[in-house]
């Protein structure tokens, strides 16, 4: 499963980052594998979508998203 996958309310881990032009920029941003994140809402169209990682916010366009192996946890 991938984090573009998750719906809203979803509690998910990060298991893996695929190798992509952003990957070390995702990491520095809290994208850690065994980091817990929460898929708060999507735009109108689906693109970006809004998660809540440690103690912020961000905004993830679906492409980025879809780099990255998550696992249901909640």
């Amino acid at each position: 499963m991938t984090l573009k996958d998750g719906k809203t309310g979803m509690t998910l881990k990060i298991v893996k980052i695929e190798e992509s032009e952003l990957k070390q920029r995702m990491m520095t941003m809290g994208l850690i594998p065994g980091t817990k994140v929460k898929i708060l809402r999507s735009a109108p169209l689906g693109d970006p979508i809004a998660i809540s990682i440690r103690s912020y916010n961000l905004a993830l366009r679906r492409a980025d998203a879809e780099k990255v192996q998550v696992q249901q946890i909640g």
